[in-house]
């Protein structure tokens, strides 16, 4: 079976994680026009899609090689994994790379100190807490901001 449109078989992304962040991530891509697949172990996840998701979702682990394989992970050109545990994205993007050749592939990683996993290997990470910090101490810095706490 294959889940592609008449769109180019090289613009197909794969998340695991159907929570705010992978749903809002398969919304903009399915948005876009993109072939998406949406995985998560719960089917109740999948009504954060928006109605007119136009991508395909199935439950399952994606840890599980079988039920990557199932998604097509080696016609992937993309691979997002942003479930709620970071060992979890760890191995899904572990996979997705040495297992599956997957040309691109992004984890979430909420702890900053497991980013040293990835340290030789060309996956791309991608830590909220990092980004909220360089986000606060921007703001921090800003003239506006630096002025007011003169008083």
């Amino acid at each position: 079976m294959r889940f592609f449109t008449e769109k180019a078989p090289d613009d197909y992304t794969i998340i695991i994680g159907c929570g705010r962040l992978g749903s809002k991530i398969a919304n903009t891509l399915s948005d876009k026009g993109k072939n998406v697949l949406v995985m998560d172990k719960s089917g109740d996840s999948f009504r954060r899609l928006s109605s007119s998701f136009g991508g395909l979702n199935t439950i399952g682990d994606g840890t599980d090689i079988d039920h990557l394989q199932e998604a097509h992970i080696s016609d992937a050109s993309m691979v997002v994994a942003v479930t709620d545990s970071d060992n979890t994205n760890i191995l899904v993007a572990q996979m997705a790379k040495a297992l599956f050749h997957v040309p691109q592939v992004i984890a979430r990683l909420c702890d900053p100190e497991k980013r040293c996993v990835f340290q030789e290997e060309d996956i791309h990470v991608v830590c909220p807490s990092v980004l909220s910090a360089r986000e606060i101490d921007s703001y921090l810095n800003t003239p506006a901001h630096a002025a007011a706490g003169k008083d």
